[in-house]
């Protein structure tokens, strides 16, 4: 890590001890613990923010809580991505303001990139003038040194970068889970999609140093995590901008060195530049699962170059018949947008026919939402709702129908699953997750959790399996993950 980065996390730990100060004086007052808040909206660079900002407020002396109106402090890490992200966060602190009414101690912070938008603070300004702190994106190390200030100042604190270069990533983190991680390997977007605020709110794109990221996987490894994702808005570009260029197949390499991890996830690449190199390492990889986010986002060249996205409909589809031959096994998954401005139903046909080409493991259909900021917002040609409900249905139905064929092929094989969860629904069942992505349900301890297994895929649901936990009999657990065999290992 560059020098000033370490003098910078330095000086933000000294905060910290700043803020327990002030929280042990709210503990008296109250006389009990405080608590504390995180709400995560979006995506999952969203929630690994929001493990720090957790981490910062339990070191700082908080109790942390899931239920908002136990807490003494709410926070909330926003997401901007489509209109309805933002007027959720709205609706939400209109619930706040009564229950700050009812607690006149309770601070209520903002962050995240919905911060990022000045529409959007000017309206908290007037509207929701009850918020204590709004930071954005760029400076989420600083919320020891904001915190520390909150606790001085009675009035409103607004500090929003526009852009940065720094990375500040030692800071206390409070994971959610102990047996996997996300890590940031780097921070926003060069694409300019027409359609997607990030690159406005996240910023340029910017690489961490391959060893920072490599120190930080064998941390998390020594702490027991066993499986990590690998962030950023597009890791196919990682290391471009590094004073020392290095490609992300390099990087998932030295990743794949360190003892102990067994698996390696990553999002979300984009198919401009997924390379034969990647395609090399995914497919000689003992770790790396066999899963692939490749967003399409539309299957028509014509909206494709109004979308800005650098590809045709052959080329991504050659794509994929490069990544299927190399690896067999792969599972696929997509994003796709309907009724993007100027798309008819006939175009929506063209995504269609890459669906059923393609057989997707699972795809997020969206409809095109409006973003001010973006340059789709101002093309003409807005879709009728009526034509996009339409095209969005029969898309719809294309895409489950061949998700559970991709599914139904697994139906009596055998694999090896982390167990991630209890299970919602019946605390005797437990949830495990394949190296393909796959959700499976069956009976075990929840000691299991965070362990690997081998499961017989006894029944498809369509999009998750329920099963039985078995033994693989003369077999180690721990050869090639995702690797399946054959029903005579079953007792």
């Amino acid at each position: 890590m560059p020098e000033e980065n370490v003098i910078e996390a330095e000086r933000q730990e000294a905060y910290i001890e700043k803020c327990q100060t002030a929280v042990a004086q709210l503990k008296k007052e109250l006389g009990r613990e405080p608590k504390a808040c995180v709400v995560t909206f979006g995506c999952q660079m969203n929630a690994r923010d929001s493990e720090k900002l957790s981490g910062i407020l339990e070191k700082a002396g908080y109790v942390l809580t899931d239920a908002e109106e136990e807490a003494d402090f709410i926070l909330y890490n926003t997401c901007t991505v489509r209109d309805n992200a933002n007027q959720r966060v709205y609706g939400r602190l209109g619930v706040l303001n009564n229950l700050k009414k009812k607690k006149p101690h309770l601070k209520v912070a903002l962050c995240g990139c919905m911060m990022q938008e000045q529409a959007v603070i000017e309206k908290i300004k007037k509207s929701y003038r009850f918020v204590d702190l709004i930071f954005g994106t760029h400076n989420i190390f600083q919320f020891p040194a904001l915190l520390a200030d909150l606790y001085e100042k009675q009035e409103m604190i607004v500090e929003i970068w526009k852009e940065t270069e720094e990375i500040v990533e030692n800071l206390p983190v409070k994971r959610k889970y102990h047996y996997k991680s996300g890590v940031n390997i780097m921070f926003g977007c060069n694409n300019f999609c027409s359609y997607c605020i990030v690159p406005y709110v996240r910023g340029r794109e910017r690489s961490r140093e391959p060893k920072e990221i490599l120190r930080e996987i064998e941390n998390l490894v020594e702490d027991g995590v066993v499986e990590v994702m690998l962030l950023g808005q597009n890791v196919n570009s990682y290391g471009k901008n590094l004073e020392h260029p290095i490609t992300f197949a390099a990087l998932l390499k030295e990743v794949e060195k360190i003892e102990g991890l067994k698996r390696i996830r990553f999002m979300t690449s984009h198919p401009k530049d997924l390379s034969d190199e990647l395609i090399e390492v995914m497919r000689d990889s003992r770790k790396i699962c066999r899963h692939l986010h490749l967003p399409l986002q539309a299957g028509s060249d014509r909206i494709l170059r109004a979308m800005n996205r650098h590809y045709t409909k052959d080329q991504y589809l050659a794509l994929v018949d490069k990544l299927k031959r190399e690896i067999p096994d792969i599972a696929i998954t997509t994003d796709i947008i309907v009724g993007f401005p100027g798309e008819t139903l006939e175009d929506v046909e063209e995504t269609i026919d890459v669906v059923r080409r393609v057989q997707y493991d699972n795809a997020f259909t969206f409809i095109y939402s409006k973003r001010t900021g973006t340059p789709a917002a101002a093309m003409e040609e807005q879709v009728p709702e009526e034509i996009v409900r339409e095209g969005f249905d029969k898309l719809l139905k294309v895409v489950q129908d061949t998700a559970k064929e991709r599914a139904a092929l697994l139906q009596g094989k055998v694999m090896e699953a982390l167990v991630e969860e209890v299970n919602e629904q019946d605390p005797a069942f437990v949830t495990g997750r394949l190296s393909n992505n796959m959700l499976v349900h069956f009976k075990a301890d929840r000691r299991m959790v965070g362990k690997f297994v081998m499961v017989a895929l006894d029944t498809c649901h369509g999009f998750y399996y329920t099963g039985r936990m078995v033994d693989w009999m003369g077999q180690s657990k721990h050869t090639r993950l995702g690797k399946m065999v054959d029903d005579q290992w079953l007792n």
